[in-house]
């Protein structure tokens, strides 16, 4: 067996796969109409069509999971952060772990958590 995909509920395809683009350099591979396969195995699902396949809410800002990045000059993706997404929601700005590893937590366009750290 293999994972082939990881999927995150969005209200808005278009400006999540721009999202997606603009900081991670991930770029669409299947649009399915509501279904959208990123690079990297990231799928983008309608909101409204994930509510109505599993008939309940969507719950933003859970804090059950995040994305995880990796990224050597993190300096520099923060800078892209603030001046693309100056809204961007953050959990904790760029910090560094008693261990060495630089990393920011912050929600997309939607609540779902995202990590980028140092890769170790």
């Amino acid at each position: 067996m293999k994972l082939k995909n990881i999927l995150i509920v969005v209200k808005d395809i278009e400006k999540s796969k721009q999202f997606y683009h603009d900081l991670f350099g991930l770029d669409m591979v299947l649009d399915n109409d509501g279904n959208m396969i990123l690079t990297e195995g990231l799928v983008l699902q309608d909101e409204k069509i994930w509510e109505t396949f599993l008939g309940k809410d969507i719950i933003s800002k859970s804090n059950s999971c995040e994305l995880y990045f990796e990224e050597q000059n993190i300096e520099a993706f923060v800078e892209k952060l603030e001046k693309l997404y100056p809204e961007v929601q953050y959990v904790n700005r760029l910090m560094t772990h008693s261990w060495g590893q630089k990393v920011i937590r912050f929600y997309d366009l939607d609540g779902n958590l995202i990590e980028v750290g140092t890769p170790m």
